[in-house]
């Protein structure tokens, strides 16, 4: 009998300058109860903290879960939804095109954290109205202070 706990987990990324100082923010849900998580790097891509946003939120999870991964990243969510990362890892993390796919670590490190938890990619609409979403960018926009302060 499958006795994972449901959580639900939104995630953001932001970045002053592409490349540039970069945050992530993190909302985990489950129950009543609600964490909040965030940080930043001092130079990074905003790519970068999207996929840092979903590892993050991912261990931070003490056991292994069932979740529902919200993200407004397009790059991150589309990965697994139209399995363009089971094609990358299988050609060696190469693109159809030859590529070197970019961000491996995070991919990899990503890819280790699936097979930990039951993840469903959910792809929202950003800067909209979805409050928790709008929150993670806020936390994002915090982490980015964190590591250059105004």
């Amino acid at each position: 009998m499958d006795n994972k706990k449901s959580v639900t987990v939104y995630t953001d990324g932001a970045c002053s300058g592409n490349p540039g100082a970069g945050g992530w923010g993190v909302v985990l849900l489950y129950g009543e109860n609600q964490k909040e998580l965030n940080g930043g790097e001092e130079e990074t891509t905003n790519n970068r903290m999207e996929l840092t946003a979903v590892i993050k939120g991912l261990e931070a999870l003490k056991y292994p879960c069932r979740v529902d991964l919200y993200s407004d990243s397009a790059y991150t969510v589309n990965a697994f939804l139209n399995g363009w990362i089971y094609g990358w890892q299988k050609n060696g993390w190469k693109k159809n095109d030859g590529k070197n796919v970019l961000n491996v670590d995070l991919w990899k490190r990503l890819m280790d954290l699936t097979y930990v938890h039951e993840v469903t990619f959910i792809k929202v609409k950003g800067h909209a109205d979805n409050f928790y979403n709008n929150r993670c960018d806020e936390l994002a926009r915090a982490g980015i202070k964190k590591v250059k302060p105004i």
